[in-house]
């Protein structure tokens, strides 16, 4: 076990495969591969078949994305991150839309926000299929196909005729722009060998954070100065570029499917059909798999406790984000005075927290490292979760904080201040949960992050759609403060596995443990 992981190295996992047992897997798309010759000649192996299987040219292949120029790779990793960035800001720049959704179509209040709960619940749903099928086909044409349909999706929004061809594309437009959050993590890794992995990684998973951020900014001011239906043409012509530049700039990098066309290439040009590429030689079908890839998740979500608290947890954090994409206008319109176009700008605070806590992943690594020193072993999943347990007070204070200054009297700074330390303590828990359940459910650690996310997106899904009436019910205070109550009953969690985490995954199923 790599004592050198960060929180990023754990979304590159969720494109690893899992196989059955017996089962040959592919070549890991994040390793550094380094193989004798294009078709082994001179193979040890007495096996002849083997003579024939197609592979890197030595270390310095020039096919092998590890050898692509430092600049190829770093515009590929821009475009990636940016493209993952435009998807979850497409989930909540659909905020700013409400009123304008709700008069030029009669709709309800409780009907125009729909159109946000379906369009994350698109994206939590998305890459149970995406990741798989990227094993057999490679990154780019996911990219490439997904992409287009993410852009198809958002000229029905912007023209529609009635709410149902709303939200109808709306879930549509999640399913399709969900790639770039489960496979572009796979892009990064296949690129850059582990040593330099750290910094590329961290740019890419900022991306899905701070979207929802700085959607509600963007869009609160475009549909002030102009109409709701612009906020879409604003996604059309961002999401149209997004396209144009993936489709120029964003080579395939998926070393199994880039060993495929060599090997292809050489029964052309050779006219010997014995060339082959390991992924050709795979005992896998693809429905097999996507199948696989829909079930394990939700197996570990009902068979593993820890696995089920930890989703919990973060589901809990990010669907109170997504309950304050609702709650906000309501306190800083009614209580404070704000203007719909400023609305946007109490988001602030919650960017700025998560710049914060993003620029905190050096401390962490030297606390992982220094556990591991301390301890005299290569390091255990349990001394990812400190990050958390410092993030998660962090969290419960804030949502406490904002919850009793938002009274008429409290300068309105007071409250926004509050998402400061909310996204500080949400970005802290998330990174170390993330890596924990990729490191203490090794074998499985591709089904354990597809758990975490769909249950995660369910949440962020399905908390505004009472958002609303749980803030006229129970006034603001009160219902913010019910947040902070959730919160703080998930606050243990980290704490506990922390210390008892080695004994349950001598216990669990399919968690990884030393004797294993």
């Amino acid at each position: 076990m790599a004592s050198t992981q960060t929180p990023a190295d754990a979304a590159a996992a969720a494109g690893d495969t899992e196989c059955t047992a017996g089962e040959k897997p592919a070549a890991d798309a994040g390793s550094e591969t380094t193989l004798a010759g294009e078709a082994k000649g001179e193979a040890t192996d007495d096996s002849d078949d083997a003579r024939w299987e197609v592979t890197w040219d030595g270390p310095d292949d020039p096919g092998n994305p590890m050898n692509l120029s430092t600049a190829r790779k770093w515009i590929t990793t821009v475009i990636c991150s940016v493209g993952a960035l435009n998807v979850a800001c497409s989930s909540s720049i659909y905020t700013a839309t409400y009123d304008g959704i709700e008069a030029a179509f009669g709709a309800s209040q409780i009907e125009a926000i729909t159109g946000l709960t379906l369009f994350v619940f698109g994206m939590g749903a998305g890459p149970m299929f995406y990741a798989p099928l990227s094993e057999f086909y490679g990154r780019r044409i996911i990219y490439l196909i997904s992409f287009t349909f993410f852009l198809a999706f958002q000229f029905p929004v912007a023209f529609a005729h009635n709410i149902t061809g709303v939200l109808v594309n709306r879930l549509l437009g999640g399913l399709s722009g969900s790639a770039f959050m489960s496979v572009a993590g796979g892009t990064v890794a296949d690129m850059f060998p582990k040593k330099d992995l750290g910094m590329p990684m961290m740019v890419f998973t900022a991306a899905p954070f701070l979207g929802p951020s700085i959607g509600p900014l963007i869009g609160d001011f475009v549909a002030y100065r102009t109409s709701w239906r612009h906020v879409f043409y604003v996604m059309i012509a961002w999401v149209g570029t997004m396209l144009v530049l993936i489709t120029f700039a964003v080579p395939e990098t998926f070393a199994p499917v880039l060993l495929k066309r060599r090997a292809i290439a050489r029964r052309k040009d050779t006219g010997d059909d014995r060339y082959y590429a390991p992924i050709e030689r795979m005992n896998r079908s693809v429905l097999g798999t996507v199948a696989f890839s829909c079930r394990r998740p939700f197996e570990l979500l009902v068979r593993d406790m820890m696995v089920f608290c930890l989703c919990l947890y973060t589901s809990i954090l990010l669907g109170t984000m997504y309950l304050f994409f609702e709650a906000f206008p309501l306190v800083f319109i009614n209580n404070h005075g704000f203007s719909s176009m400023h609305t946007g700008m109490t988001f602030l605070g919650l960017l700025v927290g998560m710049i914060m806590g993003m620029s905190t992943e050096p401390l962490w690594k030297r606390q992982y490292n220094k556990l591991s020193r301390l301890r005299n072993d290569q390091g255990k999943p349990e001394y990812r979760l400190p990050q958390a347990m410092v993030g998660g007070p962090f969290v419960t204070i804030a949502i406490f904080w904002f919850a009793f200054t938002q009274y008429k009297s409290v300068p309105w700074i007071v409250p926004i201040l509050s998402g400061v330390p909310f996204g500080f303590g949400m970005l802290l828990v998330f990174s170390g949960v993330f890596t924990y359940l990729v490191e203490a459910y090794r074998p499985f650690s591709a089904s354990a992050l597809a758990a975490n996310g769909f249950m995660r997106s369910s949440f962020a899904a399905a908390f505004p759609l009472f958002s609303i009436q749980m803030y006229n019910k129970l006034g603001y205070t009160w219902a913010s403060a019910l947040l902070g109550f959730l919160s703080l009953g998930c606050l243990p969690f980290p704490f506990l596995f922390y210390k008892y985490g080695e004994r349950l995954r001598a216990r669990s199923k399919f968690a990884w443990s030393d004797d294993n």
